[in-house]
C-alpha cells in the first residue's frame, strides 16, 4: 500500500475501512472471516483492508494480526 492514507468508519455498519493511494477497481479477499483485503483489479497490488465488526472486535479485545505491506512516508 502507497500513497495517501484514509481510514473510513462506518457506524452504522461496524465497519473500519483503511486504504491508501490513488482508488482503482479493486477485489476483495476475504483473508480471515470478516477480515478483507482489496486489491488492484490489473495489478494486485493491496490497496486497503477491511474489517467488519470493528467495535465488537475491540471490545473483545481480539488482536487484529494481518500482515499488509505496507510503505508510509512522512513530509
Amino acid at each position: 500500500m502507497k500513497g495517501p492514507m484514509r481510514l473510513h468508519y462506518d457506524e452504522k455498519g461496524d465497519f473500519l475501512e483503511i486504504s491508501a493511494g490513488k482508488p482503482t477497481a479493486c477485489y476483495a479477499d476475504e483473508i480471515e472471516p470478516g477480515v478483507f483485503l482489496r486489491k488492484d483489479e490489473k495489478t494486485d497490488e493491496v490497496k486497503g483492508i477491511g474489517i467488519l465488526n470493528f467495535k465488537k472486535r475491540s471490545k473483545n479485545l481480539k488482536d487484529i494480526d494481518v500482515k499488509v505491506p505496507i510503505e508510509i512516508t512522512i513530509g
